[in-house]
């Protein structure tokens, strides 16, 4: 990502994803892949703002039980969070996130422990 100017948001935006779209399309010059994740993202953001209006307009229960739309609120908080976290948005100083390991790998290891099962001769 480099600095660079705002490009136009896209068609179908609401309040939220095109706040999220200016917000980091103003600073930041994307790669094409990083444009189709941010619109994913902004379309999340746009997602998770209809969704909190339902659960704002009939309350966290309804006919006894958790409301739908609160459930699908709780899932994509956590899309938003990942899609933005594939940005790799770089901090105050210019640094990029250090890069997470990715799970079910053994850190510090290079071989795997050998299975402790053992074939019936």
């Amino acid at each position: 990502m480099a600095l660079t100017g705002t490009p136009r948001p896209p068609k179908g935006l609401k309040t939220a994803g095109r706040r999220l779209y200016g917000s980091i399309s103003a600073e930041f010059e994307l790669e094409p892949w990083e444009e189709a994740v941010l619109r994913q993202a902004a379309r999340t953001a746009d997602a998770l703002e209809a969704l909190q209006g339902e659960v704002d307009a009939a309350g966290p229960m309804l006919d006894g039980k958790v409301h739908p739309a609160l459930v699908e609120l709780r899932q994509q908080r956590i899309v938003l969070a990942r899609l933005v976290a594939a940005l790799r948005i770089p901090d105050a100083d210019g640094l990029r996130p250090q890069r997470r390991q990715v799970r079910g790998t053994y850190r510090g290891r290079t071989n795997p422990p050998a299975s402790r099962l053992r074939a019936i001769k």
